[in-house]
């Protein structure tokens, strides 16, 4: 029998909970000490493997320590994450035919790399094919590929899906980006497939960030998990092409980039063999670089196997010693700012005047800036069974430029705790809203995504652009500054005129959905028709009958 319980039941109590005059508050002083900390020049930028990482996980354990934390994983503080470290020197890359030839030195106007645990990997005149965006949806009966043979091809594609430029909401249900649009499923698309290399198109709006950042991100060392194959079954190269290079090799080949991003927004569009050839080395230094994920609990009082998650990724890009001027990539609003709440969190829960019913867990995890690797390894190998683990809060990215009367909820739609949350956020005097950028696929691109692949009802919000203090264009203002300068970028740093009032508003609201979840006995579900509503009911079936079975053993 279904123990599943209606959300609705427990809507009145958040915001009687947020009033609460015992309830706990928010230690600024605290908060900024410890985003501080994490985003000083000590931690060397927090990169996985590193100096940094140890200092990281050892001033974690630290703090959750002294507030009264268990180690989550029995009787350890962290879970090992087995990761593989790729330091490659990448020739120019290639491309020649049509009486044309381009050599684009990484970093420039290309940028390349390989996943494929191997000293060695290279292209040699592999012939090039531009596959519009690069996506097979049967669902919607869409196909890039039209039964075109790529093994051994270099594709050519665009970035997000073939709804985002178009006019009118289309098969992918207009501007939000879906999974289809993320670079993560083209390289895994075009590796089933067989292709030997794959190019992204760089284009600012539909990536949704600059070209400095594909640089930031995709040059010195990468990570990934460690497998059994050795990653053998990605493309041999991956990368990215700037959009004018782009334009300039499609132009060789008789091509109009333009014309083309037009036809590739239509079911019809057909695949374009071009007459070019690819050609590159990377020659690469591998290590075996294992990091790990930080697992704090909070024992529950009375239903302690039922776990409300928080989670955090602590991670961020080092160093480079190869640039000129400041080479360490502190990343302070990413994500230090997350995770010095989720130790605000902690310290929250552990001063409540009651221990809630359920156990509370905090999750700081590695290899986020790699594609989400500390949280994906952490939903494939539970600490905690997900079939009991009654919801996922993600804190990524927290605001700097004060208070904002909207909450953004990224991927708005899709779960029960939504409604917990628009109690919460009304209880503040606020409002919830759409994503202003919802092109940017945000949803896929932080370690919620994890959980939710896993069928956990995962929740990511945040402050919104509509600023107490200027409104929206001081909102969207700011976030352009924030994107265009310092996202990623070794200026993303701590700044102690930093207004934190918005944050801290958003952290008690993270406070007060999970205490309310901790406190109660529902369990909130994916709205019906939701990708992952399927994975979630068959999980809690299974946790139901299970329990069934031991209440009726003898």
């Amino acid at each position: 029998m279904s123990r599943l319980v209606p959300v609705a039941v427990a809507l009145t109590l958040v915001a009687a909970c947020s009033r609460s005059p015992s309830a706990p508050t928010v230690d600024e002083r605290s908060f900024r000490a410890d985003i501080q900390a994490l985003s000083s020049d000590a931690f060397e930028g927090r990169a996985p493997a590193s100096l940094g990482e140890q200092r990281t996980v050892r001033y974690l354990i630290d703090r959750f320590s002294a507030l009264g934390l268990r180690p989550g994983n029995g009787l350890s503080w962290t879970q090992d994450v087995p990761l593989v470290g790729i330091t490659s020197t990448a020739s120019p890359l290639t491309i020649v035919g049509a009486g044309a030839s381009f050599s684009f030195e990484n970093g420039k106007d290309a940028v390349i790399f390989s996943k494929r645990v191997a000293e060695r990997v290279a292209l040699e005149r592999s012939g090039l094919v531009f596959v519009g965006y690069g996506v097979t949806a049967p669902e919607v009966g869409w196909d890039d590929y039209k039964g075109l043979d790529v093994r051994g091809k270099t594709l050519v594609m665009l970035v997000n899906d073939p709804d985002f430029a178009a006019d009118a909401p289309g098969d992918f249900g207009g501007k939000r980006m879906t999974y289809y649009g993320r670079w993560t499923y083209k390289y895994e698309e075009a590796a089933r497939r067989g292709a030997a290399g794959v190019l992204l198109v760089h284009d600012l709006a539909g990536a949704g960030y600059g070209w400095n950042v594909v640089t930031g991100s995709w040059t010195g060392e990468q990570f990934d998990l460690k497998t059994a194959d050795g990653n053998a079954g990605r493309a041999a190269v991956e990368g990215w092409l700037t959009h004018d290079a782009a334009a300039q090799v499609l132009a060789a080949a008789g091509q109009d980039l333009a014309a083309l991003e037009v036809a590739a927004r239509s079911k019809d569009f057909q695949p374009v063999p071009l007459p070019l050839e690819a050609s590159a080395t990377l020659e690469s230094v591998v290590r075996e670089t294992p990091s790990r994920n930080v697992v704090a609990l909070l024992p529950g009082a009375e239903r302690p196997d039922e776990y409300v998650v928080y989670a955090a990724h602590w991670d961020h890009l080092g160093m480079d010693p190869a640039r000129d001027g400041d080479r360490i990539f502190n990343g302070a609003v990413d994500n230090a700012t997350g995770t010095a709440a989720l130790v605000e969190l902690a310290r929250l829960f552990g001063s409540a005047p009651t221990r809630p019913a359920r156990s509370v867990v905090f999750i700081a995890v590695t290899a986020e800036e790699s594609g989400l690797l500390g949280s994906r390894w952490y939903a494939e190998n539970p600490v905690f069974p997900l079939s009991r683990t009654v919801a996922a809060i993600n804190v990524d990215a927290m605001a700097v430029s004060g208070r904002s009367r909207d909450v953004v909820v990224v991927g708005r739609g899709a779960s029960e705790l939504e409604d917990l949350l628009e109690t919460a956020v009304r209880s503040q005097g606020r409002y919830l809203t759409d994503e202003d950028s919802p092109e940017k696929g945000s949803f896929y691109r932080s370690d919620h995504f994890s959980f939710a692949k896993r069928g956990v009802p995962a929740l990511y919000a945040e402050s919104g652009v509509d600023l107490v203090e200027g409104g929206v264009e001081a909102g969207r203002a700011a976030n352009s500054r924030h994107l265009k300068a310092d996202y990623h970028q070794p200026s993303d740093e701590y700044h102690a005129d930093w207004d934190l009032g918005g944050a801290i508003e958003d952290l008690m609201l993270y406070f007060t959905v999970g205490s309310e979840l901790a406190a109660g006995t529902a369990w909130p579900n994916w709205r019906a028709g939701n990708e992952f509503r399927a994975t979630r009911d068959a999980q809690r079936a299974a946790a139901a009958a299970e329990q069934d079975a031991l209440g009726a053993a003898p």
